[in-house]
């Protein structure tokens, strides 16, 4: 079986990135990761790549003047490497119109909330404040406005009573490291179409529970 070469974007500690390694070596993931790249030189998810034998690459964004300039050194890096999907996992830059057209339906992110609801940052802290009694997580294809795109699929999350930040975000965390290995392998073995700013899952899921049951998601990320 062929496999993905997939690109995952950090900027810090990778433990998403490590979900996707661990699925990654499971012999019937249909994707592979060729390259991490960080804007941040310390991102301990660059020595996770390194100890699974993944190249890195450091594209800091202060060296570049621009945004666009940034992206195209980001977009040369993933061009050289011959990506095929992209994958943000805790990147905390804002990439650019022309960036993110160039990987239309190839670049999809992972965000801590049930979007459309609480986009951008601090989002744990939001839905405390808001009081809701669940949050989630949401992963999605990427399009220029703040975490928005067509959605592949969300889990709810519940707010428990006395969560702060760190209890709730912890909780959303584990839901992350399964449920983004799910959307890439469905994403590289074929499964998704986009339709009219829809995505439709070619997959049997008759529970609400079947998009977490695919043998090959990994287990073992640590925060």
């Amino acid at each position: 079986m062929a496999r993905l070469k997939v690109a995952v974007l950090i900027s810090g500690r990778g433990s998403n990135l490590q979900a996707l390694i661990d699925a990654c070596a499971q012999r019937d993931f249909p994707a592979e990761i060729r390259l991490v790249l960080s804007n941040r030189g310390d991102a301990q998810g660059l020595q996770r790549a390194a100890q699974a034998g993944v190249a890195t690459q450091v594209i800091p964004h202060r060296d570049y003047a621009t945004r666009d300039a940034f992206d195209a050194a980001l977009d040369a890096a993933l061009q050289g490497a011959g990506i095929e999907l992209v994958c943000l996992a805790g990147f905390m830059r804002l990439l650019g119109e022309a960036f993110v057209e160039r990987w239309r339906d190839r670049l999809v992110n992972i965000h801590p909330s049930l979007l459309p609801e609480f986009r951008g940052l601090d989002t744990h802290a939001r839905a405390l404040k808001a009081g809701v009694r669940f949050t989630g997580c949401t992963v999605h294809y990427v399009r220029a406005a703040v975490d928005d795109g067509p959605i592949i699929v969300q889990k709810k999350v519940p707010v428990l009573p006395g969560d702060d930040e760190a209890t709730l975000a912890a909780r959303v965390l584990a839901v992350e490291h399964r449920l983004l290995p799910a959307a890439v392998g469905w994403h590289c073995s074929g499964r998704l179409v986009i339709a009219a700013g829809h995505v439709r899952v070619d997959f049997p899921m008759d529970r609400p529970d079947d998009a977490l049951t695919v043998p090959y998601v990994g287990t073992s990320a640590a925060p």
